[in-house]
């Protein structure tokens, strides 16, 4: 089995209390995260719907998985799979 840390990207606005909570679980467990703002910036909201098929915030993904939300990343934490997730764990 191999790790490789996966990048994540977070789309997200500055006062929507889900993405507070969500960057606050990921800095907590020290991971790095890409954070694209859409609060005044109608091609990255398109981009981000376009990509998730969502239009809420936050819109989280993890490698090339998309997380979903804030309550999608607080339950891959809860059910331990969030570090599995993020290091890439795969079967070589």
């Amino acid at each position: 089995m191999t790790m490789d840390r996966q990048p994540i990207v977070m789309y997200t606005t500055r006062f929507c209390p889900f993405c507070s909570r969500a960057r606050q679980l990921l800095s907590y467990k020290g991971l790095d995260y890409e954070e694209i703002a859409v609060d005044f910036d109608a091609e990255k909201r398109s981009e981000m719907v376009e990509k998730s098929g969502r239009r809420t915030v936050p819109q989280i993904w993890i490698g090339v998985e998309h997380v979903g939300g804030c309550d999608e990343l607080l339950s891959l934490e809860r059910s331990g799979r969030l570090d599995a997730l993020v290091m890439g764990a795969r079967d070589e």
